[in-house]
């Protein structure tokens, strides 16, 4: 039986009163990792166990300078330590770890190694070495902290409501309720708010596609997309790939979304909706409202993941306990949420944005998925097996959106809030997909263009939201804000093209909670047996383990939107 009582191993190489506090402290290390003699397969895999503690030391320094740092941005001390890191430490290690990894490569005792077990890590190594540039080194260290400027810059965004000062998010609740003229003051207010600041955005974001394609050219790529495709480890699909997938969610995706917005319209009453309109509530009815607070969120989060498989409730308690959770919105803490995994502890961290409201309901149990998988891949023997790609994380989180369902009776005792809590994340998993879409044909476009213009940016941005539009939402008097709402995407900034991930991943998660349906308990040990893996497996392998294709055809996304939209017919 699963156990979610882990700990961190004891060290063998570090000492294990040792901290991150400066380059001069960790040299010596590398210079014995580099220094030392292998001359046996068992001598490699020591090598190997005590770079994967050193890497795991640092990591999990690095995570919480990042962590403090987002949940106070004003705080100048976090912003210091957090910038030393990526300044002084992180860019005087990447030459060592260059150089490991050209020692490891030039072993003859590595195809001795478990090649099953070894397959995916070496194949990663090969992708680091022929990526690694020295010129290179500066700019990413100077492009970790510039992303970063986007949390801060976000962080003090609030407006007044009722004489009341809110951040955006705890603002967004108000685009529930049933007064439209509120509605419509809060989405004018958000909007002034966010252009106010859309100068300073434009101006970091136009610095940061500079670097990153100097960092593309002198690594000999063409421009940053087909670098950064090659950095995520996109082993198995291309940029080809990702066009169809974008002329799927046209296809096969639009239709159903414009369906979901009439339904809208019509439960509102209206002849016309406007960008304020599409997540309210009719006259007569409350805003769905599953806690009051973070504390109550947390309580009833750990009983429904309970109730779903003990394990999974444990996961979260012990992250209670350790106080590894930082869920509601406040002034100066950066937007949106995340989980982080701890490399060394175990226990990874979740930080969130709640205010009350049912979207925050999704993203505490799509964050506690992402925790389920740090906890289940924490076993494994190296910290590299335990860094899975983006494609089967995003896997964990989106399937126990799904999954959790079953159990969302403890956030709604009235059947009619649970049913209209049920068709939220069902029209959910639909509607996300043309934004998906939106947001990677957009970064294909940014970086095949580098030396685009603000104005081309726009235009270019307006063309595309044009495209995927399903048409029935009327933006007038609003169209500049529209023109610039992809500044509210955070990924743009800080993880460049991770976005797809989230769409090729809610096609795995409708087809894992098709499987749940069927038959919940193979579902549920399909879905620990993939997660379990990490990253010692490749991606398909990955999804044939959890009981899945591996899959973005427009064939598929067909399919898949189809048992969607049957289920919410169910519901309807």
């Amino acid at each position: 039986m699963q156990t979610a009582h882990i700990s961190a191993p004891p060290r063998h190489f570090l000492p294990a009163d040792f901290t991150v506090t400066t380059w001069d402290a960790l040299q010596p290390y590398f210079e014995a990792l580099q220094n030392r003699p292998l001359q046996s397969v068992s001598d490699l895999e020591q090598w190997l166990a005590d770079i994967s503690e050193v890497e795991a030391v640092i990591s999990e320094d690095a995570c919480w300078r990042q962590i403090r740092m987002t949940r106070d941005t004003a705080n100048k001390a976090y912003e210091e330590a957090f910038t030393y890191f990526c300044m002084e430490i992180q860019p005087k290690l990447q030459p060592y770890a260059d150089a490991l990894n050209r020692k490891l490569l030039a072993s003859e005792f590595k195809d001795q190694l478990d090649q099953q077990l070894y397959f995916t890590y070496l194949r990663n190594v090969q992708k680091q070495v022929k990526l690694f540039h020295e010129k290179n080194v500066p700019i990413q260290a100077e492009l970790s902290v510039m992303a970063q400027q986007y949390g801060v810059i976000s962080g003090s965004m609030t407006i007044e409501v009722n004489g009341q000062e809110y951040t955006l998010q705890q603002a967004a609740k108000f685009l529930e309720n049933p007064d439209r003229a509120l509605r419509e003051e809060v989405f004018t207010k958000t909007a002034a708010r966010r252009l106010k600041d859309k100068e300073k955005l434009d101006e970091l974001y136009s610095t940061l596609v500079g670097k990153r394609h100097e960092i593309a050219l002198n690594a000999g790529f063409a421009n940053y997309r087909d670098y950064k495709f090659e950095e995520l480890g996109r082993f198995e699909y291309t940029k080809e790939d990702c066009f169809q997938f974008h002329a799927a969610v046209k296809e096969h995706i639009l239709p159903l979304v414009k369906q979901s917005l009439e339904r809208q319209k019509a439960k509102l009453g209206l002849d016309t909706l406007k960008p304020w309109d599409s997540d309210a509530e009719p006259l007569g009815t409350k805003p769905l409202e599953p806690f009051k607070s973070g504390e109550e969120m947390i309580g009833k989060s750990i009983e429904c993941f309970t109730q779903l498989r003990p394990f999974f409730g444990e996961c979260l308690q012990v992250m209670k306990d350790m106080g590894r959770l930082d869920l509601d919105s406040r002034k100066n803490k950066a937007p949106g949420g995340y989980n982080c995994p701890l490399a060394e502890t175990g226990v990874p961290f979740i930080f969130m944005n709640a205010a009350g409201q049912m979207k925050d309901l999704t993203t505490m149990v799509h964050e506690g998925g992402h925790a389920i998988h740090s906890f289940l891949s924490h076993h494994l023997s190296l910290s590299a097996f335990k860094e899975y790609p983006m494609e089967i994380a995003e896997v964990a989180s989106m399937s126990m959106e799904l999954f959790s369902m079953d159990h969302w009776d403890i956030f709604f005792d009235n059947p009619d809030e649970l049913r209209r809590a049920k068709l939220q994340q069902l029209e959910r998993a639909i509607t996300i997909f043309p934004w998906i879409a939106i947001i990677d044909k957009f970064q294909h476009w940014i970086y095949e263009h580098p030396q685009h213009t603000v104005a081309e940016r726009t235009a270019e941005w307006v063309k595309i939201m044009d495209e995927f539009s399903p048409g029935n939402i009327d933006w007038s008097g609003h169209e500049t804000y529209r023109a610039n709402n992809w500044q509210r995407q955070l990924h743009l900034f800080e993880v460049p093209f991770y976005y797809i991930e989230y769409g090729i991943a809610q096609l795995g998660a409708i087809a894992m909670w098709k499987q749940y349906k069927e038959n919940p308990k193979q579902a549920l040990d399909n879905y620990e047996k993939a997660l379990g893996l990490g990253y010692t497996k490749t991606l398909r392998e990955l999804y044939t383990a959890a009981g899945i294709k591996f899959d973005f055809s427009p064939a598929y996304v067909k399919e898949l939107a189809g048992f969607v939209q049957q289920e919410i017919d169910k519901i309807v």
